[in-house]
């Protein structure tokens, strides 16, 4: 597998200034995610490096870049490609990078829409990249921020309901992905049930 000083170089390249500035910021805050929740701190590193690699590329790009590989295609993913950056990152990473720890890859392709019952890595990196430094405070952020600390399967919940709030009010409903809701689903019953004990 890469080095993570080696992948740095590499996604440097790759992205632009503002991109990087991301990515790093979600790298760093994956790390104390890691350490605070006791995740591999490597694995952490390099999939906060690798999740954003293929965000560059156009919305034709993608697609046909997905189609080569023969990587499933939803319908939404179809009418809104730039979707498609997670799984497109992962299949980078097997294959430039030499990345093929599961988690890592599973991390890098989810982090964007996310899914029922993630990994801890998972998490961490979904996490990692909706609160790191650079976002602008949004409403809850700030709560959202504190709670990473404490409870992340909440934090998740957090995210996804802030999220699907804001694209409900912004974006046509057809172009929020399936998985989504799925995962708003699966970590809502969770956040009950925690509501309930």
């Amino acid at each position: 597998m890469i080095d993570s000083k080696e992948l740095q170089k590499k996604v440097r390249k790759a992205v632009s200034d503002k991109r990087f500035e991301h990515i790093i910021g979600v790298k760093d805050t994956a790390a104390c995610l890691a350490m605070r929740y006791g995740a591999d701190f490597d694995s952490a590193v390099i999939a906060g490096l690798l999740h954003d690699y293929c965000k560059p590329l156009s919305d034709k790009e993608m697609l046909s870049q997905a189609k080569r590989r023969h990587l499933p295609v939803s319908r939404t993913e179809q009418e809104h490609p730039y979707l498609l950056h997670g799984k497109l990152a992962a299949a980078y990473g097997r294959e430039k990078f030499e990345i093929h720890d599961e988690d890592i890859l599973g991390a890098v392709t989810w982090h964007t829409t996310g899914k029922p019952d993630m990994s801890l890595l998972e998490m961490i990196l979904f996490t990692a990249d909706y609160i790191e430094p650079n976002r602008k405070m949004i409403p809850g952020m700030e709560q959202i921020r504190e709670m990473a600390f404490v409870d992340l399967e909440e934090t998740v919940y957090m995210i996804l309901k802030n999220t699907l709030r804001y694209l409900e009010e912004t974006v046509d409903p057809s172009g929020i992905d399936q998985h989504t809701y799925e995962t708003f689903d699966f970590y809502n019953e969770i956040h009950l049930r925690k509501k309930g004990d």
